[in-house]
């Protein structure tokens, strides 16, 4: 009897072919489409063939625009672009005072000087000398409380709607020493209305929008860990 078919050996091919089977239904066999374990996450790494089914996470989702990162060695434009003429006085005090505060922005300062404009406004038609202290030198804060001391003792009342500002612009930039000061034209609308004792309107009208123009002084001590300007100087041109 030909030994290729010999019982035993049968016996013994049907045990293999049996367990191979079994292997296989449990291992499973390569497709060449597994994911790959990734040991740092614990978890199947990403594929790059995987589907465009696949959600990425919030951190990881593909933004509209590209995020741009500046060079260290690119050039930036000059302090003054957009606020000065080259050359002028205004360019080059925005120079000076760039180069002894890195952090000066006249973008930042004429959002502050517009906002501190509102506010001092307000608060002089308010005789709220508690919020004008912390804004002005102490020059100026002292001509503002005697302004509202005489007010007062007329017994008169101002009254002032801020409506906007239509322009605020850098006339003037100066560094002496550590000193910086940088004077802004504005242009507002406001109604004001000055009352008598008895309430009846002596100066302005609660009715009609006025333009005013206004040229303020801002100071700021550059060698100071503080980043507040105050007003030092003001000048009312119409």
């Amino acid at each position: 009897m030909n030994q290729a078919f010999d019982p035993l050996n049968l016996l013994i091919l049907a045990v293999a072919v049996f367990i191979f089977f079994r292997l296989r239904s449990v291992l499973g066999t390569r497709t060449g489409h597994e994911r790959r374990y990734d040991p740092v996450s614990g978890a199947p790494a990403k594929d790059a063939r995987a589907n465009d089914n696949v959600v990425p996470l919030p951190a990881r989702e593909p933004k509209d625009e590209p995020v741009y990162i500046a060079d260290e060695d690119e050039e930036q434009p000059p302090v003054w672009q957009g606020y000065a003429e080259e050359g002028t006085d205004v360019a080059k005090g925005l120079e000076a005072i760039m180069a002894v505060d890195p952090n000066f922005s006249p973008k930042t300062f004429l959002e502050g000087a517009r906002i501190a404009y509102e506010m001092i406004v307000t608060a002089f038609a308010q005789d709220d000398r508690k919020s004008l202290k912390p804004l002005l030198s102490r020059e100026v804060y002292s001509g503002f409380s005697q302004a509202i001391d005489e007010r007062q003792s007329r017994g008169e009342t101002l009254e002032s709607r801020f409506v906007g500002i239509d322009k605020c612009e850098l006339v003037n930039a100066v560094l002496t020493g550590r000193k910086a000061q940088l004077t802004v034209r504005i242009l507002s609308q406001m109604i004001t209305a000055l009352r008598n004792r008895e309430g009846e309107i002596i100066d302005g009208d609660d009715k009609r929008v006025s333009a005013i123009t206004d040229v303020w002084t801002f100071e700021r001590d550059t060698g100071t860990s503080d980043p507040n300007w105050k007003l030092v100087a003001t000048e009312e041109t119409g």
